[in-house]
């Protein structure tokens, strides 16, 4: 499984521009097109869709983002190589003071919800309140809101000033803040939150406002829970409005099979090209074979050398598209009490026995000839600087990928840990993943470690969240952030998950977060990386490949190396006679 990341996490430099290359064009350039009609489907994987509310830790992957983002215009979005591309559909905004660092925001006159409401201030107030660490339980450490991100908060002390029923609203930072044009994006319904926890409109804003822990407590049960459906069962369409292109479309949802978007008759911007969009939830075994029997039109399948043979051997019926992705695979320590990985001996050893250039060989370079061992967390090979950075901050050891299982076990007989049982816990249904499991095995049991495969299909919903695993297997999935790895590395960080925790890392990013000179980012950048290496925490394996299938008659498909996938132009598709 892919996890994608808010306003923090998998961060990258800014500024990386990364090459797609084509194995055919995207569709007949000069073919007769349909006007806004049709059906098309679209499959990334099996994951049933999770809630309406998709920035909850247990609700933001690559899968739910497939439909909910179709769901709600921000200010801006991710282009195809990461830049970032303004949505004056939706609204403007600008950055009118560096001290403090103040940016105006104005949302469209005429963006509506899908229920008729105005898209306004308010939304926004309240979308920071669920977004702010300071509003907490009882405990006063536990946050009200479970939203995947805390930034907002944390850098914006004071909520958005603006008439909560009008369209402009201003935020003003207690501190620069690097990544400041991508942390207000989009919001959910305040208005549904309000009316679903009993409270009016205007009293919920300015609950949120003063930061009021005992009026939100009904607002955030439903923000957290409420938006949470059985499988199959959606509730009225007043409930799950939206503002974007798509809605979901009335009892559009079959568990386990499909849920299906249809063009929002009250969306104020360009009309999308095709007016169903059915995301079916397809393993991705299957994909290839769907994709030619017309079952589904676009697919972006696990890259392997057997589904690039599939997708070849379609001939004239589907285009294909190959390129770089901004999502790495890796390793990651989970740091609880009672983990073995809290011996900093026990993850040298665990690092040096994973034979990472043996996977890269037998995972990857079949499918990219090129490939190569990831070593770094924020640059990926592809980009510029990575060389220099490796030089500066990976240890010597390391560098190559090549296992080396007389040292690891040199290492866990110092620490008196022969024999650990350690469960590799990761998403079933992902055969790379579980081969992957199966190498390190091979190398990590010679070495003196017991390797369990403890692979699970509820993983990220449930094993991961409860800390039942040792190390996890999965990928994070970026954009262009400058500072988003923050949210996973940081002791605070909303997705660290695995419960790290480094005083002088925390200091690192906090310092990188608030920094605007480039040069400065970069050498902050470098010394993370190091400092995550000294603790052997997060083993990076390698940049993942990607495809993008479709059928033959649908024009402007086009691959992107972020995390919102080929889904990223989706309303720009249509459909050739």
């Amino acid at each position: 499984m892919k996890h994608s990341k808010l306003s923090a996490a998998a961060a990258l430099t800014a500024g990386s521009a990364l090459v797609l290359s084509a194995c055919a064009p995207a569709g007949p350039a000069d073919a007769k097109k349909e006007e806004g009609g049709g059906s098309v489907s679209y499959s990334v994987g099996a994951d049933e869709f999770a809630s309406y509310n998709g920035v909850q830790s247990n609700t933001y992957s690559t899968y739910n983002s497939a439909v909910v983002d179709r769901l709600f215009s921000s200010f801006w979005t991710f282009g195809p190589k990461g830049e970032i591309v303004r949505n004056e559909e939706f609204g403007t905004y600008k950055k009118v003071s560096d001290d403090p660092l103040t940016v105006e925001y104005e949302i469209s006159e005429d963006a509506k919800w899908s229920d008729g409401t105005d898209v306004t201030a308010g939304d926004f107030i309240v979308q920071w309140a669920a977004d702010n660490p300071e509003i907490t339980k009882e405990d006063g450490e536990t946050p009200l809101f479970d939203s995947i991100t805390s930034d907002p908060g944390t850098y914006i002390k004071q909520a958005p000033k603006g008439d909560p029923k009008g369209k402009k609203f201003t935020v003003t930072y207690d501190q620069p803040y690097a990544d400041w044009e991508i942390l207000i994006n989009t919001a959910l319904p305040a208005h549904v939150i309000a009316e679903e926890s009993g409270m009016e409109f205007e009293e919920l804003v300015e609950a949120a406002r003063e930061k009021d822990a005992d009026k939100l407590e009904k607002a955030a049960k439903f923000w957290n829970e409420g938006w949470d459906f059985k499988p199959g069962k959606l509730p009225d369409q007043s409930k799950i409005p939206s503002m974007g292109p798509y809605k979901i479309k009335e009892d559009g949802w079959q568990a386990g099979q499909s849920i299906t978007l249809e063009a929002n008759d009250k969306y104020w911007g360009e009309k999308p090209g095709i007016e169903e969009l059915v995301i079916k939830m397809a393993a991705p075994e299957t994909h290839v074979q769907s994709l030619q029997n017309g079952d589904i039109d676009v697919i972006e399948p696990q890259a392997t050398v057997d589904t690039m043979k599939q997708l070849e051997g379609l001939g004239d019926q589907a285009k294909v598209q190959t390129g770089d992705l901004m999502t790495w695979e890796h390793l990651d320590f989970y740091r609880g009490d009672g983990s073995p990985f809290n011996d900093e001996k026990v993850r040298e050893a665990f690092a040096l026995c994973v034979p990472r250039q043996q996977i890269v060989d037998n995972l990857v370079k079949p499918i990219v000839d090129d490939a190569e061992v990831m070593n770094l967390r924020e640059v990926f090979p592809f980009q510029d600087g990575y060389e220099d950075i490796v030089k500066e901050a990976v240890p010597e050891q390391m560098q190559s990928g090549e296992a080396d299982v007389e040292k690891a076990k040199q290492l866990l007989k110092e620490a008196g840990a022969e024999g650990t049982t350690i469960r590799v816990g990761y998403q079933n249904g992902n055969q790379r993943r579980t081969e992957t499991v199966s190498l390190i095995k091979s190398s990590c049991d010679e070495a003196g470690f017991e390797i369990k495969d403890a692979g699970d299909e509820n993983f990220f919903t449930e094993v991961m969240p409860a800390g039942d695993f040792d190390v996890a297997l999965f990928a994070w999935s970026g954009s262009g952030q400058k500072a988003s790895g923050r949210n996973i590395y940081h002791s605070s960080g909303k997705q660290n998950q695995v419960k790290y925790s480094n005083e002088k890392v925390d200091k690192a990013w906090d310092e990188l977060a608030s920094e605007l000179d480039e040069d400065k980012q970069k050498e902050k950048v470098a010394e993370i990386e190091k400092l995550l290496w000294e603790d052997y925490q997060a083993i990076p394996l390698y940049a993942h490949p990607g495809i993008v299938g479709h059928s033959a008659n649908l024009e402007n498909v086009e691959q992107a190396a972020t995390q919102s996938g080929a889904l990223w132009n989706v309303e720009k598709w249509t459909r050739s006679e």
